[in-house]
C-alpha cells in the first residue's frame, strides 16, 4: 500500500515538473510583457505576442522548409527500410546476418559523432546550405530496418506462399500484404520520425547558413539570440508556435499514437 502511495506521488511530481516550464510558457505568451514574471490572476490576456513573433522573423519560411524535411525524410525512411528489412526478414544470401549486425550498429552510434564526417560529405557533394543536405544522413534509419524486419517476421510464410501460387511477385507481395500488415509499425515509427526531425537542432544549425534553409528549430534560436533583444513574452510565444504542429497532432491523434506503439510491442 504504502508503495503504491510513493509510487503515485513520484508520478504526480514528476508530471508536475514536467508541466511548470509549459504552464510558464502558455503564461507569458498570452499576457503582456510586463507581466512574464508578475503572476497576476487579474493580468489581461492579449494574442499581441504572437502577432508580434510571426512578423519579427519569416517563421512561415522556417515551417515551410521543417515540412519540407520531415517529409522528405519521413518517405525516404519508409522506402528505404521496407526494402531492407524485407531483404534481411526474406531473403536468404551470404553475410545477411553480418549485414545485419552491422546495421544495428548504428545504433550504438550517437549522430553528433558523425557530424564532421557528415559535413565533410556534403561539402563534397556540393549540396551544403540545403533542406536535402539537412536530411540525407538520415536516410537510412537502422531502427527503422530492425523494428520492420522484426515486423515481417512475424509475418506468416503461408501468405506468401498463397500469394506466390497466384502468381504475385516479389515486388506485389511486399506491397499487398507486409506494408498492409505492418500499418501499424509504420503510424508509430513515423509518429517518432516526425518528432525527432522536426526538434531536431544541432545538424540544421551548422549545415544551413540562410533564412531559405533553415528549420523551425533553427529559426526560433536565430530569433531568441541576444541581438534579437530579450522579450520573454514575444520569445515564448514563438517557442509555441513552433511547437503547435506537434502539440495539435498529438491531441487529434494521441489514441492512435498510444494504440500503434501498443501494437508494435506486442508484435
Amino acid at each position: 500500500m504504502k508503495t503504491n502511495l510513493l509510487d503515485t506521488l513520484g508520478a504526480w511530481l514528476l508530471g508536475l515538473l514536467w508541466f511548470l516550464p509549459l504552464a510558464y510558457t502558455l503564461w507569458a505568451a498570452f499576457h503582456p510583457s510586463a507581466y512574464s514574471t508578475h503572476f497576476d490572476l487579474t493580468a489581461p490576456l492579449t494574442l499581441a505576442n504572437f502577432a508580434a513573433a510571426w512578423h519579427a522573423a519569416p517563421f512561415a519560411r522556417y515551417f515551410l522548409n521543417t515540412f519540407l524535411l520531415v517529409t522528405m525524410v519521413l518517405v525516404a525512411q519508409f522506402i528505404l527500410s521496407t526494402m531492407a528489412a524485407y531483404a534481411f526478414a526474406r531473403f536468404e544470401f551470404k553475410g545477411r546476418d553480418v549485414m545485419f549486425m552491422l546495421v544495428l550498429l548504428q545504433l550504438m552510434i550517437m549522430p553528433d559523432v558523425l557530424i564532421v564526417e557528415n559535413y565533410r560529405t556534403m561539402s563534397w557533394l556540393g549540396v551544403n546550405d540545403t533542406i536535402f543536405a539537412i536530411g540525407l544522413p538520415y536516410f537510412a534509419s537502422a531502427f527503422g530496418i530492425f523494428l520492420l524486419r522484426q515486423t515481417f517476421k512475424t509475418i506468416p510464410r503461408e501468405l506468401e506462399d498463397a500469394a506466390r501460387v497466384e502468381g504475385a511477385n516479389r515486388w506485389q507481395i511486399l506491397m499487398r500484404i507486409y506494408v498492409p500488415l505492418a500499418k501499424p509499425v509504420y503510424i508509430a515509427y513515423g509518429l517518432v520520425s516526425i518528432s525527432y526531425h522536426w526538434n531536431n537542432f544541432l545538424w540544421p544549425l551548422i549545415i544551413t547558413k540562410s533564412v531559405n534553409t533553415r528549420p523551425i528549430t533553427v529559426g526560433l534560436q536565430v530569433f531568441a539570440s541576444s541581438d534579437q533583444g530579450i522579450d520573454w513574452s514575444v520569445i515564448t510565444a514563438a517557442t509555441l508556435l513552433s511547437a503547435a504542429p506537434l502539440l495539435i497532432a498529438f491531441l487529434l491523434f494521441q489514441r492512435q499514437f498510444v494504440q500503434s506503439f501498443m501494437r508494435a510491442g506486442i508484435r
